[in-house]
């Protein structure tokens, strides 16, 4: 479909497009190509689809072509860098700041950014279980990135990796606030990685309605297994596939052995320099997002229950041994 062309409107879609009406001025927002020399991209997916894997490596095939990247992790897992420090734990700027507060001192570069095959690398980090929010501890990890002058870095590509699970609050970050230019989702063949995906493609569109300039940019399919899902997502909400990591036992034993396979030294080199072109020169375009239904039903039905019929309960239902008939209050009125 033309970007000139207009989407076609689902329910959901109408219902945010009155919302956002509410308090826009205007629902035509233009789409461009970033502008910045830094490109500042969000990567979201669902928790354990591969995120950190697909990034480490993009991120090592984009330095291997002579581009300054800074990869960003913004998982409360902490978990983005591990790969790329050969499963090595990498101490976050949530915990680093808290340590050096304690002590009087002042965080450095050098406390929280490490490098390897020359990209840059941090962890935001997050609270302990059950003493904070995720998403407020995201929010104050940006906030110390800007006291170590976030916006005054020299690169040519920074990449969030952000837990797509989640798409409020700090979560939503560079959605709500503008601060990347363009998101990329990563899904595979499964209902609830395209799922994710499509709540976030419902919350790019949300924020452009209310004037945002955030495009998807497409979406990388990893352990495609062929079957096809993912595919037929990408075409139903009008993204493009930036690449399909197959879903192989030899990454598979390398990405759990901590190995790089994002580089021209192995024989996944070209998939990933591939995907390093496509992310580079995707623009931000504006999705369609799905309705619950039309979701499902890329879906074989057997899989997904879509012919169960929803039967409604009753008031006796809820009472059980309880239940008993109970004079109604209604007032009736005589016809006069």
């Amino acid at each position: 479909m033309s970007l000139d062309t207009p989407p076609k409107l689902t329910s959901y879609d109408a219902k945010l497009r009155e919302e956002a009406a509410e308090t826009a001025p205007s629902l035509e927002v233009p789409m461009r190509e970033p502008t910045r020399k830094t490109q500042i991209i969000a990567i979201y997916g669902k928790g354990g689809i591969g995120k950190s894997f697909t990034l480490a490596n993009l991120s090592y095939m984009m330095a291997e072509q002579g581009k300054r990247v800074l990869l960003i992790g913004c998982d409360p897992k902490s978990d983005t860098t591990s790969l790329l420090f050969g499963g090595k734990a990498c101490p976050t700027i949530i915990e680093t700041s808290t340590a050096k507060k304690l002590a009087g001192e002042e965080v450095a570069i050098g406390d929280v950014c490490f490098k390897r095959g020359g990209v840059f690398a941090m962890e935001l980090g997050g609270p302990e279980v059950g003493r904070g929010c995720g998403g407020r501890g995201i929010i104050h990890g940006f906030e110390l990135l800007e006291k170590l002058g976030f916006h005054d870095w020299d690169f040519d590509y920074v990449l969030l990796d952000f837990l797509g699970d989640v798409v409020c609050g700090g979560f939503g970050l560079p959605i709500a606030r503008d601060m990347a230019q363009k998101v990329i989702v990563v899904g595979s063949n499964d209902l609830q990685s395209l799922y994710v995906a499509n709540n976030v493609c419902s919350a790019v569109q949300y924020f452009r309605k209310m004037g945002g300039n955030v495009g998807v940019a497409g979406m990388v399919i990893n352990k495609d297994d062929h079957t096809g899902q993912a595919q037929a997502f990408a075409k139903s909400v009008d993204i493009p596939v930036l690449a399909s990591i197959p879903a192989d036992d030899d990454l598979r034993r390398k990405s759990a052995a901590y190995e790089i396979v994002g580089t021209n030294q192995t024989q996944w080199g070209a998939l990933f320099a591939e995907l390093a072109d496509n992310v580079a020169e995707a623009p931000p375009v504006h999705p369609t997002p799905l309705s619950q239904d039309d979701l499902i039903a890329l879906f074989d039905g057997k899989d997904t229950g879509a012919d169960f019929v929803l039967v409604p309960a009753t008031d006796e239902d809820m009472r059980g041994k309880n239940a008993e008939p109970k004079q109604s209050l209604e007032v009736i009125y005589d016809d006069i």
